[in-house]
């Protein structure tokens, strides 16, 4: 295989899989999901991009991507991305997406359409500071031979939110797939096991994160105020949080409202 054009950080290890990701162009094609992104969820500023795997070029790249950044113009290769992320945090970038691979081939590459993959690092932002931000990547397409041609990309900035990378990486299922893989890559984390919830509590832990308040949430759901705060209470006592910040960033910890998020959207492959 040739190497492609536009060469970035993570191109060698990408390209170490050659039976998961194509080296065929695609037509182009325009995915119905970035025009839903900000009614679904939204925890901080966000950007998107498509990847197109033959070439590492973008398209659909958010028109606010330069402006977080600070960046002169739109990116339009994955390096102008990657080049954003802290020196720091690319060796565990590297990993992260070492790991993603090696599950998504456990689990069967064939089932890649079905799969998210989602971490945190942090980024440069346009004041020239860094801020964490949470990655999800959901693959989009594949060329005739079954290997993935294209993937969105979303990041969050969740620096309001939390500003500790607890460096674990999530591979989890979305449409028919159930799959819910928690990968620690800190030796100085250990995974707590996940309560269950019920269907009214994790649609009260959605609109929680979109910061509405207890009267909103009643209003939505079409229940009391006293009934939602009961919901909030208990909800702390599961996730043994004191506070909204502290629940919404054990939420993300353990890949709930990226669930959530993927549980509103309609097939779109």
């Amino acid at each position: 295989m040739e190497p492609k054009k536009h060469r970035h950080l993570l191109a060698d290890l990408w390209e170490s899989y050659p039976n998961a990701l194509s080296n065929n162009f695609q037509s182009e094609k325009s995915y119905s999901i970035v025009n839903h992104l900000s009614d679904i969820l939204a925890i901080g500023p966000y950007y998107h991009y498509i990847i197109n795997i033959a070439d590492y070029s973008l398209s659909q790249v958010s028109q606010n991507t330069k402006d977080i950044h600070g960046l002169t113009s739109q990116p339009t290769t994955v390096k102008e991305i990657i080049d954003q992320i802290h020196p720091d945090d690319l060796d565990f970038v590297l990993r992260a997406e070492e790991a993603t691979l090696v599950k998504m081939q456990e689990i069967g590459f064939e089932h890649q359409l079905l799969l998210k993959t989602s971490y945190c690092f942090r980024m440069r932002v346009s004041n020239g500071s860094y801020h964490l931000f949470h990655h999800q990547a959901i693959h989009l397409a594949k060329d005739d031979s079954g290997r993935l041609s294209t993937a969105l990309n979303i990041h969050t900035d969740i620096h309001h939110v939390t500003q500790k990378n607890n460096k674990i990486v999530l591979v989890t299922g979305i449409g028919t797939r159930d799959d819910y893989c928690q990968i620690d890559l800190s030796s100085e984390l250990a995974i707590n096991n996940i309560p269950s919830f019920s269907k009214r509590e994790m649609e009260v832990i959605s609109l929680m994160a979109k910061g509405n308040s207890s009267p909103q949430i009643a209003e939505k759901l079409f229940i009391s105020p006293f009934t939602v705060r009961t919901h909030r209470k208990n909800l702390f006592k599961k996730t043994e949080t004191k506070n909204v910040g502290e629940f919404i960033c054990k939420c993300l910890e353990w890949g709930l409202l990226q669930l959530l998020f993927f549980s509103n959207l309609e097939l779109f492959i």
